[in-house]
């Protein structure tokens, strides 16, 4: 297995530079991987195996079932993109928010981030934020500054910063960090989307929780609207909440030759017990458990304790029986409730599934670990021949893209 196997070619103009309008209009990919095409079904037979169907994301109603699971991850992204200039020479400098570092700062005021120019950011160099960042002009207020305190190991571009906030705030009292992050700050759209102005709320999901944790947005839940949610309520599924704090591997891309390589960095994840509960109580009346993007996938497949004892029946992925790890086989191993939990988890091809039996999510870019997320869900060969139909009809791809389910 080499990177390049994940490799693929895209035209330029199938990026995708601005949601679909509204949410739930933009195009599906049914991706069935034990699929057989007849004529005149709509189905499309794929070289290796499996079939895909071509319909509208609201048509997903269509593909749930009553008892069927989905599981959703609710964070919320915040305006973690930040651009200044740098006090001792004017220059700009971008910061991007990755997480606080508790760890370091109680009141956290030091983040993990990304920086760029990262040459020329070292330990002691410190960037002034306007109100209004990006677009701010010279006459704004400083209302934010950054030190760069440490080099964050094994992550290029990565630094520690310390933040402290300037001025008042709308209330006449000094200003929080959190107050002048949003003053200064914008929400960090992936380097892809270029020239997108619009509505900033639509790069959340319309179930986001209040608060802020996140660096980029989990893209498949883009496409529901309320409407939706209640029709597949209606026809007797339910939601299910977890939360991960979507963080630097979003925006790195696997550059080693053999993937194993790749490092993945650990971001924070919360599996609820009610969450468990459902996962429970689905798999035992034979229903499926479907995740609503990758990030939920990471969620629950990270939450599968190998040690703990089997449920009843035990919890396996479908078309994972009989895998030599899984619970069925081994008689132990189940999903466990994790509150501030972390987790490094890189699934690709030859990784088990435990809990997801079908998938939600968009099209991805070219050899990075959510190209082989998918291709270990489904066979790469048809995640590859997928990718080949979509391109050939010309879906949309990327944040801002089209969607696929995986079943």
């Amino acid at each position: 297995m080499r990177t390049d196997d994940f490799d693929y070619d895209l035209p330029e103009e199938l990026i995708a530079q601005a949601p679909a309008e509204p949410r739930d209009s933009c195009r599906l990919l049914v991706l069935d991987r034990a699929g057989t095409a007849s004529e005149g079904d709509g189905r499309v037979a794929l070289a290796h195996g499996g079939t895909v169907e071509h319909r509208i994301f609201r048509d997903i109603v269509d593909y749930i079932e009553p008892g069927d699971v989905l599981v959703i991850n609710r964070t919320r992204v915040m305006p973690a993109r930040l651009v200044g200039r740098k006090a001792a020479t004017g220059g700009v400098a971008e910061t991007l928010l990755l997480r606080r570092r508790e760890d370091i700062d109680p009141l956290g005021h030091v983040w993990e981030c990304l920086v760029n120019p990262g040459r020329r950011l070292k330990p002691g160099a410190v960037i002034e934020y306007r109100a209004g960042g990006l677009h701010a002009p010279e006459s704004a207020p400083v209302v934010l500054t950054g030190e760069v305190v440490d080099f964050v190991p094994e992550s290029r571009g990565g630094r520690l910063v310390r933040f402290a906030p300037r001025g008042e705030g709308a209330s006449g009292a000094p200003r929080t960090l959190d107050e002048a992050i949003h003053a200064a700050g914008h929400v960090p759209l992936p380097p892809y989307i270029t020239d997108y102005e619009g509505d900033p709320e639509k790069y959340q999901t319309v179930y986001a929780m209040e608060e802020e944790h996140s660096a980029a947005a989990p893209t498949a839940g883009l496409h529901f609207t309320p409407e939706l949610m209640r029709r597949i309520e209606d026809k007797g599924a339910t939601f299910a909440a977890v939360e991960l704090e979507v963080g630097i591997d979003t925006f790195r891309l696997v550059e080693e030759d053999d993937p194993t390589q790749h490092v993945m960095h650990t971001e924070r994840y919360h599996v609820p017990e009610e969450v468990v509960r459902a996962v429970h109580a689905a798999k035992a009346a034979g229903h499926r458990v479907i995740a609503v993007g990758t990030t939920a996938v990471r969620s629950l497949e990270s939450a599968f304790d190998a040690q703990a004892p089997a449920a009843e029946p035990p919890v396996t992925a479908r078309y994972f029986e009989g895998r030599p790890d899984g619970a069925d086989v081994l008689g132990r191993g189940d999903i466990t409730p994790r509150a501030d939990a972390t987790t490094d988890l890189y699934l690709m091809p030859g990784s088990t599934y435990h809990v997801v039996d079908a998938l939600i999510t968009n099209f991805h870019v070219p050899r990075s670990t959510l190209m082989m997320l998918v291709s270990a869900f489904a066979s790469r060969d048809q995640v590859m021949d997928a990718y080949a139909e979509a391109v050939r009809e010309c879906y949309r791809f990327f944040s801002f893209g089209d969607a696929m389910l995986i079943e």
